[in-house]
């Protein structure tokens, strides 16, 4: 992911039709590095009309997660303010913002604010936002660039390049002699670019501001040169074409020409940028979704990453306890095999018994071994003897040998069954794991652990101390036909929407033999079309453990012939007839609709 000079151009050019000439009514240091400002701003609007807007600008400069974006939702703040955020405060408090703009193409936005000294006189002040990774900072300057304060302090002791303190001079330092991409020449560009014996998207981003990895990798897909190896390599014809495209790439920056859009792969966002990925939209492995808006872009792209991250860290107590038992539970399922196989003799000594009763007659008493004609194949046989014992009851030890294997053989198959069911089930909610998007999700899991006595069960807290969670919901499509599909997302869910929720004639489909989940599709009583089959299929083979197979074979069958045996563990059924088809796990093109839905399509 690249917050680069390119996405913070695109947010400067929202940040300035949105907030110029607006005034910052409120200042909050949410936290040690995050700054909220609340902006109130008004427009003229359609017959004369006024329209006014309030916007909260989110500035964060922490060193893992640097970040800007216009937001409508409030945050908290501490009682206390900090010394920066009360310096702020003292000079910036109903300012009016008369100017924003980005430093070159650098990652540097500065923000031009005007607002009335303690003698009644308009003063200038400039907020320096540097959002350059573990270099970020917010640096409040005068008119003449000498720092007032700044929300990180930087000593000399800490870098020697530049000192962030107040009263010396504000600079941007010098980054690795990087050339301006809206200065550069093309002679100056071929110089910069192709004596270099990098790759080739390393030369460009090594060598121009405000470019990343991902966008030097566009560039070249745009230019039709991403499978070159080093810059030293290219004719000049070649050359002569990435300028003309890294020409007319800064002429969409210029002419503000931008389309947020963020990149998904296997629905989580990867990258995102402030123009549009055609690297990444030609792929089949990628699904590219415009935004609205760069905030909304970032605001959408680090939530969902911050919820998939959280949860993921949240459900690693649950991962453990399920991983430790699925390994348990293999470890018994193979050495129930072993003694199951260990009982396939008993055959042979039933035989041997039938054998020594019928032909005993003929021995003496203190022979090793008997042969005779086996009457069941016809083929001589040797019986292994006990010389101290009598024809009949080496009978009966090799009758006895014969019931307990039997006995055994008998026990396994039960427990073989049981021991089969149970790795299914831990299976299952494994999968129900990689798939849970929220708390509600992991809290139906836990449940779920504890019914089945791999976890203790919480005790319940008091009803002052109870604290409601929300319900899990399944997840809802819609095919390009039109029909709704329901997918479950735990055990609980599955039985939910297939023994409550589905009707008789509505579709079942299931990966085959796969932990995965149930998905329903409502027909309203109609026909369904093929298209929608295979959506369906496919949905069910994307949130299964086959999920990264190449191809996933799915059972389907209408709801009326699934049954639920007696006893049976949550989201396990049973049908005998059923239809399947083999298909890929690709679920991009599939519209996936909000949680929040109405009465008729909501389970």
């Amino acid at each position: 992911m690249a917050f680069d000079g390119i996405v913070i151009a695109s947010l400067v050019a929202e940040l300035k039709d949105r907030l110029t000439d607006g005034r910052i009514t409120k200042i909050a240091q949410t936290e040690a590095d995050k700054l909220l400002l609340t902006i109130k701003n008004s427009f003229s609007g359609e017959n004369g009309k006024t329209i006014r807007t309030q916007d909260r600008l989110v500035i964060s400069v922490n060193p893992s997660l640097p970040l800007l974006y216009l937001t409508q939702d409030n945050q908290s703040a501490p009682l206390q303010a900090p010394t920066f955020c009360m310096v702020l405060r003292k000079h910036l408090n109903n300012c009016r913002i008369q100017e924003i703009r980005q430093i070159g193409l650098e990652r540097v936005i500065c923000m031009e604010l005007l607002h009335l000294n303690e003698m009644g006189d308009y003063c200038s002040k400039r907020l320096y936002i540097e959002l350059m990774g573990k270099h970020s900072n917010i640096i409040f300057c005068d008119s003449n660039d000498k720092i007032i304060d700044s929300i990180k302090h930087i000593s000399a002791l800490v870098s020697s390049v530049r000192e962030v303190l107040p009263g010396r001079e504000y600079f941007i330092p010098n980054t690795q002699d990087k050339m301006n991409p809206f200065s550069i020449s093309e002679t100056q560009f071929m110089q910069a670019i192709f004596q270099k014996p990098l790759p080739l998207d390393k030369a460009i981003y090594r060598s121009l501001t405000g470019f990343s990895s991902v966008m030097a990798n566009e560039l070249l897909y745009r230019a039709s040169l991403s499978d070159h190896n080093t810059a030293d390599e290219l004719s000049d014809s070649e050359k002569l074409h990435l300028y003309r495209n890294f020409s007319e790439m800064m002429q969409e920056i210029a002419d503000g020409k931008f389309q947020p859009n963020i990149v998904y792969q296997d629905k989580q966002p990867v990258e995102f940028a402030g123009l549009y990925l055609s690297s990444f939209a030609d792929s089949p492995d990628y699904t590219v979704k415009m935004a609205d808006s760069v905030s909304k872009m970032l605001y959408e792209f680090y939530n969902t990453r911050e919820i998939l991250g959280r949860i993921h860290q949240k459900s690693a107590d649950l991962r453990k306890i399920t991983t430790t038992a699925l390994e348990r539970i293999q470890k018994k399922y193979s050495l129930q095999i072993k003694q199951q196989k260990d009982t396939e003799k008993r055959e042979k000594y039933k035989i041997y018994g039938e054998l020594l009763t019928t032909y005993g007659y003929e021995l003496k008493g203190g022979e090793k071994s008997l042969t005779c004609e086996n009457y069941y194949t016809g083929k001589e046989i040797t019986i292994p003897l006990d010389e101290t014992k009598s024809a009949l009851d080496n009978a009966k030890h090799y009758f006895e040998k014969y019931a307990k294997l039997k006995r055994t053989f008998e026990a396994m198959n039960i427990q073989l069954q049981e021991t089969k069911e149970e790795l299914a089930h831990l299976n299952s909610i494994s999968n129900a794991l990689d798939i849970a998007r929220d708390e509600a999700d992991l809290t139906a899991i836990r449940r779920e652990l504890a019914e089945a006595g791999y976890i203790k069960r919480q005790t319940r807290q008091g009803k002052s101390g109870h604290k409601k969670t929300a319900k899990s919901k399944p997840l809802h499509y819609i095919s390009s036909d039109g029909f709704h599909m329901y997918v479950g997302k735990n055990n609980y869910q599955n039985d939910e929407l297939t023994f409550k929720f589905a009707s008789g004639n509505d579709w079942w489909f299931h990966a085959k033999e796969i932990a995965g989940s149930h998905v329903i599709v409502k027909t309203q009583g109609q026909e369904l079309p093929d298209a929608t089959f295979e959506e369906a299929a496919k949905l069910a083979a994307f949130y299964s453990k086959g999920r990264d197979q190449e191809k996933t074979e799915i059972d389907y069958i209408q709801k009326k012939h699934i049954k639920k045996p007696n006893g049976a563990k949550p989201g396990f059924v049973v049908y005998y007839t059923n239809y399947s088809m083999t298909i890929s796990s690709d679920i991009s093109g599939i519209q996936e609709i909000p949680e929040a839905g109405g009465k008729e399509t909501q389970p």
